[in-house]
């Protein structure tokens, strides 16, 4: 890909409070996409507080294309239930990159992105200094579904040879 910018790694942390698809409990995964790239997580079994701590993987080459999560329930024996999306767009993020930081102490605030109608944040997501690295925490509330959110954690990764940003 000739327009490749870099790697997001997208930690999908866990699930807290997912909706009950399995009578009792669900077994849930996420499936993250992104243009034409899917992903997903391992099936976590009669979980609706599941923990992945999984690393997915996004080769970016449009910043803004919109990311799209969505969480199943798998079922052995019918198609899997949805259990809610959300969608996240990493254009701060990206630009928050691009002010090439140095020599911050770790942890510092650098964006502050708020819940809207136009976002899936249920809480502050705040862009950090972290080790040298920048990072984004976010809490996204799932939509079409009566409950459930899911943590995330971003972190790029430059490739040698990329268009740098």
């Amino acid at each position: 890909m000739e327009n490749l910018l870099g790697l997001l790694r997208v930690r999908i942390q866990r699930g807290v409070n997912l909706a009950v698809r399995d009578v009792t409990s669900s077994d849930p995964y996420v499936v993250v996409k992104m243009g034409k790239q899917k992903l997903k997580t391992r099936v976590i079994k009669k979980d609706v507080n599941p923990v992945w701590e999984e690393d997915l993987t996004l080769s970016i080459s449009d910043p803004n294309l919109p990311i799209k999560l969505t969480v199943y329930d798998h079922d052995l024996f019918s198609p899997d239930d949805k259990m809610g999306d959300a969608e996240f767009d990493i254009k701060t993020f990206i630009e928050a990159l691009k002010m090439k930081l140095q020599d911050l102490p770790t942890g510092t605030v650098v964006t502050r992105l708020h819940p809207s109608r136009k976002n899936c944040l249920a809480e502050e997501s705040c862009i950090t200094w972290n080790d040298g690295k920048i990072v984004q925490n976010m809490c996204l509330r799932l939509r079409n579904v009566e409950c459930g959110e899911v943590e995330l954690q971003l972190h790029w990764i430059d490739l040698p040879g990329c268009k740098a940003l």
